[in-house]
């Protein structure tokens, strides 16, 4: 499937059928295909071309997905943006990906360093079809940011076959028609909201309907006004739907079931979502760089809570030692995964491709093993990732900012077990000899340079941080630490 011509696929084939809808107005298919193939001709006017980036940083709306349709359309890349970053992360990405165009629909937007143009003035009527669709399948569909262990963002390239192969895998695992209706309530600067919730029910001919920001209290209104078949979302929401008053009790019989991902959902919660809201939680494990899924539990087939279920079709498999090779069922190691999925690489970083994709095998960084039917069981994160309502946070992004206040000597955060959100952040933090940490003033410093999710929930300021024999920081000590001194 080439995702530049899905629109006019879907029109030819069922012109008044629903495309996509923000749960008041509806895009048909007709209705996208103009809307795309004028977005399109404004971007080219605009001199954004084949290889070219474009980055969106939208909330969730339908103009995100028309606008995604569109740079695909004329050969452009597309880097989505998280509305939350902090002007100087923005600025970071933007650098770091070349873009050529930035799109807001914020009327506070900062000045940027590319062209910006707001969502409100993208175009609704083409004056003409513009150029042919795009056809080059190995061209870059998505530049998807992700933090690594060195706490540098990393611009992860999916090309148009990554996605192709994503989609199928999981139109066939999820069992999917042109009957589903997906409920998009996960961020689209996401793969997994981009891959999970719009491009596979789109593919198979299915409609998306993009919700407003999650609320608990209003979900399941909304699930019956809609009528959706699916939607995904990480467990930190389930754990709130699951938490609501016994009295409410909704209509959810069009639900088939949900996808629980990002971060680890307990057995007992998957169990007691199930029995009270009648459709499965289907758990399932994935990165950005495999263009978000590698394994989930089956819909029609055994789910077994406590695993993240088995390979997507399409994709292998395996758990290796620390030379990378592969040991008996039962035991743990380390996740590698293989398929057409798997990412072209990060952008400009040749050696960080090269450490965490050796002979084709995605190198993961998680831990875990299979059982005796090939289920992947997760037991840890090597890469010291914390998960916090299934939002990836790397220490030293944070451990740097908190480091660059001049009173701090070192600093070191780590992530802590929380009931709401799966995981916090907290934070240690050293004097300089002779200095006082001014918490006030760390904070503020914090709130300057992290989105709100990534700041440390705690900082603890402590005489010395305790290190190892070899003199590195020892985390594992500091999250059986006590602190006696300054916290926040």
């Amino acid at each position: 499937m080439k995702f530049s011509t899905l629109p006019d696929h879907r029109a030819a084939h069922d012109p008044d059928g629903l495309a996509i809808s923000d749960g008041h107005r509806w895009f048909t298919n007709t209705t996208l295909l103009k809307r795309v193939q004028a977005a399109a001709g404004q971007l080219n006017g605009l001199g954004v071309g084949p290889g070219d980036v474009v980055a969106l940083k939208l909330s969730n709306r339908p103009e995100f997905v028309v606008l995604l349709l569109a740079a695909w359309r004329i050969g452009a890349t597309v880097t989505p943006v998280n509305p939350a970053l902090t002007p100087t992360e923005v600025a970071r990405q933007l650098a770091d990906s070349g873009a050529r165009l930035l799109v807001v629909d914020s009327d506070a937007a900062p000045a940027m360093v590319v062209p910006t143009l707001h969502v409100s003035d993208i175009a609704q009527e083409s004056v003409d079809p513009g150029p042919a669709p795009h056809s080059d399948q190995s061209a870059i569909a998505l530049l998807i940011y992700t933090s690594g262990t060195t706490g540098t963002p990393k611009g992860v390239m999916l090309d148009h076959a990554n996605l192709d192969a994503m989609t199928t895998m999981g139109e066939a695992a999820l069992e999917m028609t042109s009957a589903d209706r997906s409920l998009l309530i996960l961020p689209l600067f996401h793969v997994n909201g981009i891959v999970v919730s719009v491009l596979t029910p789109l593919r198979a001919g299915g409609s998306v309907v993009i919700a407003d920001r999650f609320n608990p209290k209003t979900f399941f209104a909304t699930i019956e006004s809609v009528r959706p078949t699916f939607f995904s979302a990480v467990p930190t929401i389930y754990s709130m739907l699951a938490a609501l008053p016994d009295e409410v009790k909704p209509d959810t019989s069009s639900v088939r079931f949900a996808v629980c991902g990002a971060a680890p959902a307990s057995a007992e919660l998957l169990a007691r979502f199930e029995n009270r809201y009648g459709f499965p939680l289907l758990e399932g494990y994935g990165l950005s760089e495999g263009t978000c899924g590698s394994t989930i539990n089956p819909v029609s087939g055994p789910r077994k809570a406590g695993t993240v279920g088995r390979p997507f079709p399409g994709q292998e498999l395996r758990i290796v030692d620390s030379d990378g090779n592969e040991i008996p069922q039962g035991e743990n190691g380390e996740v590698v995964v293989r398929g057409p999925n798997v990412m072209r690489g990060y952008l400009g970083r040749a050696d960080d491709t090269a450490a965490v994709i050796v002979n084709g095998w995605l190198r993961t960084g998680d831990v875990g093993h299979l059982d005796a039917d090939g289920y992947l069981i997760l037991v840890g994160r090597s890469k010291e990732m914390i998960i916090r309502g299934g939002e990836n946070i790397y220490p030293k992004e944070i451990e740097d900012v908190l480091a660059g206040e001049p009173d701090v000597l070192e600093a070191a955060v780590i992530g802590v077990a929380d009931e709401t959100w799966g995981e916090i952040v907290v934070a240690y933090v050293q004097p300089r000899p002779g200095s006082t940490i001014d918490l006030h003033q760390l904070e503020q410093r914090c709130a300057t340079h992290l989105s709100r999710y990534k700041r440390p929930a705690t900082i603890h300021v402590l005489d010395a941080l305790p290190k190892n024999a070899v003199g590195k920081i020892d985390k594992k000590a500091l999250r059986t630490h006590v602190p006696s001194g300054q916290s926040a």
